[in-house]
């Protein structure tokens, strides 16, 4: 057995051996992903077919090595992250373990991962796409596709089952976002808010995302060390947030004024969540962050289909209701965090609009409250 090195500066495991009189070489695996013991171990499975009077290099083709049988696919994908975990960011991390647990690992069952097909995994991204979430599907499906072929590396498996199923995917039309942008719609929608019957955490994520208009990946991500009360800002880290990577590298966070009503909402979060890092920590697990799907799917039980509201529908309200009451736009988009062309008007834009920021988001709030009362007022008239 030796250790290969390519062209590429790849490293290969192959073991050499001879079966009736040729010399044969038979790979297993790619270094690091397959440890020396690990390989080690192959060339003994492998050794004892040889000694049955089989080509070994025939035989693997024709079945899955035994040592496979028992891995389950979330025991292989917990191997390949615990390899990655180097030279991911912590966000990343936490995205692709959430999106495991919460749609994969479930699914399959405990199945071994040389037993699965393609038609297993296709009935994975299709439960996804049915609640909407297309984008995610697409993800999930690489992550799923990449633990395969790690698989592959490691010789537990001869081949992707994701490999041809892309073409499988519901085609994603790139739209807006669905969202409330009535005066009216946004009341409504702050007053159900008020209303909704699950989680006291779930409840405050939803007003946090009126309040803040964050993107809801900062939002879930969102940590007690970010909020600087002597400030009144939550201070997001630039790895969190959707920015060019040159931004990303430099490390401009982003600043979130934070409104009297929204400290007073983290006052009360505090009570459920203060003692660990996240501000909307997963119910399951309190060391990874809420759901993704977590939100949308209470807005879903407020009653509106994803075609009238998604979690990414609080920034359009925003953008829209307070372009219309006049606020500078420029200001409005230095908030939302849209990367302008002109890279140092961007930077002007940070610097000079701050206190302009703060008003807008104070004034934000207390229109939301004032939309609110006038929605509980409508709704009691109705009332019987």
């Amino acid at each position: 057995m030796y250790l290969e090195l390519s062209k590429a500066g790849g490293k290969l495991w192959r073991w050499k051996y001879r079966f009736e009189g040729k010399e044969k070489r038979l790979a297993l695996g790619a270094w690091p992903d397959v440890s020396l013991k690990e390989a080690r171990e192959k060339r003994d499975i492998h050794g004892k077919v040889l000694q049955e009077g089989q080509d070994p290099g025939v035989a693997s083709r024709k079945k899955v090595l035994p040592v496979s049988r028992g891995m389950t696919f979330e025991y292989v994908a917990r191997d390949w992250i615990a390899g990655r975990m180097g030279i991911w960011s912590q966000r990343h991390a936490e995205t692709v373990v959430d999106r495991l647990v919460t749609n994969v690992y479930p699914a399959l069952d405990n199945k071994p991962v040389a037993e699965i097909v393609p038609a297993d995994v296709l009935w994975v991204v299709q439960r996804i796409e049915e609640r909407g979430s297309l984008e995610v599907a697409k993800r999930v499906l690489g992550i799923c596709s990449q633990i395969f072929q790690f698989a592959v590396a490691r010789l537990l498996i001869t081949s992707d089952p994701c490999r041809d199923l892309r073409g499988a995917l519901c085609p994603r039309v790139k739209s807006r976002f669905a969202a409330l942008t009535t005066p009216d719609e946004a009341g409504e929608l702050m007053r159900r808010i008020d209303e909704y019957q699950g989680t006291a955490v779930v409840r405050a994520a939803l007003v946090f995302s009126a309040l803040t208009f964050n993107r809801p990946g900062p939002i879930r991500h969102a940590e007690w060390d970010d909020i600087d009360y002597d400030a009144r800002q939550w201070v997001v880290p630039a790895d969190k947030m959707k920015l060019t990577k040159e931004m990303k590298l430099r490390g401009e966070p982003h600043i979130v004024p934070l409104a009297t009503q929204t400290i007073l909402l983290l006052s009360k979060v505090q009570h459920f969540t203060g003692r660990g890092r996240y501000i909307f920590p997963n119910p399951r697990n309190k060391d990874l962050p809420m759901s993704e799907n977590a939100v949308n799917v209470a807005i879903r039980r407020m009653g509106y289909t994803k075609e009238q509201m998604t979690t990414h529908g609080f920034r359009s309200m925003a953008s829209t209701l307070l372009n219309e009451a006049g606020f500078r736009h420029d200001v409005i988009e230095a908030q939302l965090a849209h990367t302008s062309a002109d890279k140092i008007r961007a930077i002007y834009n940070r610097a000079q609009y701050k206190e302009e920021r703060r008003a807008l988001m104070q004034a934000w709030a207390d229109m939301l409250d004032t939309l609110r009362s006038e929605a509980v007022a409508r709704a009691q008239q109705h009332r019987p």
